[in-house]
């Protein structure tokens, strides 16, 4: 049977992964997430898992075998220079870069996610958080980008397909940006059917048109309040997720559709995050045995990312 209680996996690997003075993807974001959970008792009824490495062969569930080597390689380079008593970053794109940590907080990022993994399917949890960065879902299947490395939510469903043998996986993205990244890696891949909103036309400028037939895109124009997506996701999102009976969902949790977040234009608020999550949950009790793993995407604005994770955590728990 399966266990009534929400996981928390994350990893002090992860606070040390950054990309330069005021760049908005920032450890920080950890610490606004943690400090709400504790302020607010969500903390005291979260079971609390550190996150694990993932194996090589995990990340290339999703991967390119050269990709994954070649940023094992710039990881190694960084670590050199430290070593010599230099410290710099390795850029990967114009947003994107490594810092000496970088590698270890990518591994642990994925690795929480295919941990999760375990630990729902085996029943030991009902659902999972991974309160991990840096986030995936722009990362390709050969390529980086968007702040993002290593692609996690991908990783993890492929290994649920691959090593669990289930036959029907769903991801849910809510980010302000398109997943493109998860889109390039999974599209076609009639096991899986990816649904998501975004703003549209924002960064990365994709997803109007979609790769595979198992990806069903929202985009949302600039300023769309929360009832008005609601309502979207009632009549597209909800009636494909029932069609599919999928048997575990993974969720790309970007929080950066928040009124309050500058790098989004979207009015979503911590009822429209409550409220989407427990649609999710819905679905996934019906046809899944509850069995969900969030992942963190987006979230810029301190304040607003640590309310809304909360009102995303109180949801999955059934607080």
């Amino acid at each position: 049977m399966t266990a009534n209680k929400t996981g928390y996996f994350t990893h002090p690997d992860c606070r040390k992964h950054e990309m330069g003075p005021g760049h908005p993807e920032c450890p920080e974001r950890l610490d606004a997430i943690e400090d709400r959970l504790l302020a607010s008792g969500v903390a005291d009824v979260l079971e609390r898992r550190e996150a694990p490495r993932a194996s090589a062969s995990d990340i290339g569930l999703a991967h390119d075998e050269r990709y994954v080597k070649a940023i094992g390689e710039i990881a190694a380079e960084l670590s050199e220079h430290v070593d010599k008593g230099g410290r710099g970053y390795a850029r990967l794109d114009g947003d994107t870069a490594m810092n000496t940590y970088s590698f270890d907080a990518i591994l642990r990022a994925c690795g929480a996610v295919v941990a999760a993994t375990d630990a729902v399917m085996a029943g030991e949890l009902e659902n999972a958080f991974c309160a991990v960065r840096p986030p995936g879902h722009h990362a390709c299947h050969d390529r980086a980008m968007g702040f993002c490395i290593f692609n996690q939510v991908a990783v993890g469903a492929r290994y649920a397909l691959e090593h669990h043998g289930l036959q029907r996986v769903a991801i849910v993205d809510f980010d302000v940006h398109h997943g493109n990244g998860t889109e390039d890696i999974l599209s076609g891949d009639e096991r899986v059917l990816m649904v998501g909103i975004f703003q549209h036309p924002f960064y990365p400028g994709t997803g109007e048109n979609p790769l595979g037939d198992n990806m069903l895109n929202l985009p949302i124009p600039a300023y769309t309040k929360g009832d008005v997506i609601r309502k979207k996701i009632e009549e597209q999102w909800l009636p494909r997720l029932e069609e599919f009976k999928p048997e575990m969902i993974f969720i790309s949790a970007g929080f950066d559709a928040h009124r309050e977040d500058d790098l989004g234009q979207l009015g979503l608020v911590e009822a429209d995050y409550t409220w989407m999550t427990q649609r999710i949950k819905e679905v996934a009790r019906k046809h899944a045995k509850g069995r969900i793993v969030s992942s963190l995407e987006g979230g810029y604005n301190l304040s607003a990312l640590g309310r809304s994770v909360e009102a995303h955590l109180r949801a999955l728990a059934d607080l």
